[in-house]
């Protein structure tokens, strides 16, 4: 693997993971352990996985039919050794599950599980085994307001749509990923609005705020739009919230970028780009390794917390000095250090 990785990284990209592997290689946190890591599987992926595997871990890969994988990295890893499982159920058991989106909740874990999404914690609410979660870290804002901001951005280039200024961008959500895509959208010169409830967030200052509440006044934000995204994360989030007819019959582009249907059965998969799928799974690299790789570092680090033990049943956060050691990895040998500081404005 590392072979690969050498033709299209540089180790600068990966700080933290390279880190995590030099240091596994001699202490081997997870011999013997059996590991199922369920990360969307992509080329920077594997940067993950050779991490675990010089921890000493018994490495299986899950992929779901819901979340897009790279096929040829699939067969890559499965002839070195890897099994690939295609949505496993309760009837595998392993020491330890890496999970992204829930997908793999029923599936029985010793020591417990380690959610990378807050999409799928909602999975793991009556968990009876350990859960920690890695989305609740100032480390996951770096993959979801950089990184996915910065894959919106390269997916609407990558497909024909990369002229932004002076085009209005509508983003339901104003959670992370969605103060991402804003960021990006500024940034490139549109005009950006966004639908989120008005009593609970505090919305950009550079955006034109619209209360979730308020059918009327969703409808006028989303006339004319040129590009109208939802980055809830909440399956069938605007059913009821607005009459979608007038938007359906629009040029608008229509953009879902969570893993769930966020616009509902009324919204055709053949009006959305990608087909509701996430906008940046359409590329290569959905998320480019030096906004995610901290990410990773941090889904690694929680499953030799697990396998060490004394968390209670149910959903944790991982403790803040582990969070501090990779992001203060990442910044002082990674290529990201200056863009952190975009995270300021938001």
């Amino acid at each position: 693997m590392k072979e690969l990785l050498n033709r299209f990284y540089r180790e600068s990209e990966y700080p933290a993971l390279a880190e995590q592997a030099a240091e596994w290689a001699e202490s081997r946190p997870l011999a013997g352990v059996r590991v199922l890591d369920g990360t969307p599987l992509f080329r920077n992926t594997l940067t993950k996985y050779v991490a675990l595997l010089s921890a000493g871990a018994e490495l299986s890969v899950a992929v779901n039919p819901n979340i897009p994988f790279d096929r040829g990295i699939a067969g890559y890893i499965e002839s070195r050794g890897i099994r690939v499982l295609s949505a496993p159920g309760k009837e595998l058991k392993f020491d330890m599950v890496l999970d992204c989106a829930g997908c793999n909740a029923e599936v029985e874990s010793k020591f417990g599980y380690v959610e990378l999404t807050r999409s799928g914690e909602y999975r793991y609410r009556d968990c009876a085994r350990p859960v920690l979660s890695a989305d609740a870290s100032r480390i996951k804002e770096i993959e979801t307001v950089l990184g996915t901001g910065d894959g919106w951005r390269r997916a609407m280039i990558a497909s024909g749509h990369g002229d932004f200024s002076g085009k209005k961008v509508v983003i339901f959500g104003c959670g992370k990923v969605g103060r991402g895509i804003a960021l990006y959208a500024f940034r490139e010169g549109a005009d950006v609005t966004m639908i989120d409830d008005a009593s609970k967030v505090a919305f950009p200052a550079f955006v034109r705020p619209v209360d979730m509440h308020d059918p009327a006044a969703i409808e006028l934000a989303v006339g004319g739009a040129w590009c109208v995204i939802s980055v809830t994360g909440v399956r069938n989030a605007w059913c009821g919230r607005f009459d979608p007819s007038a938007l359906l019959a629009s040029e608008s582009l229509i953009v879902n970028m969570g893993v769930e249907d966020e616009f509902g059965p009324a919204v055709p998969e053949s009006r959305v780009m990608n087909r509701k799928r996430p906008l940046n799974f359409m590329l290569e690299e959905p998320t480019k390794l030096k906004y995610i790789e901290a990410t990773l570092a941090l889904h690694n680090a929680a499953a030799v917390l697990l396998a060490g033990g004394g968390f209670p049943a149910g959903v944790s956060k991982i403790p803040a000095a582990v969070e501090r050691k990779i992001l203060d990895r990442s910044i002082a040998g990674g290529e990201i250090g200056d863009e952190i500081k975009e995270l300021e404005r938001l």
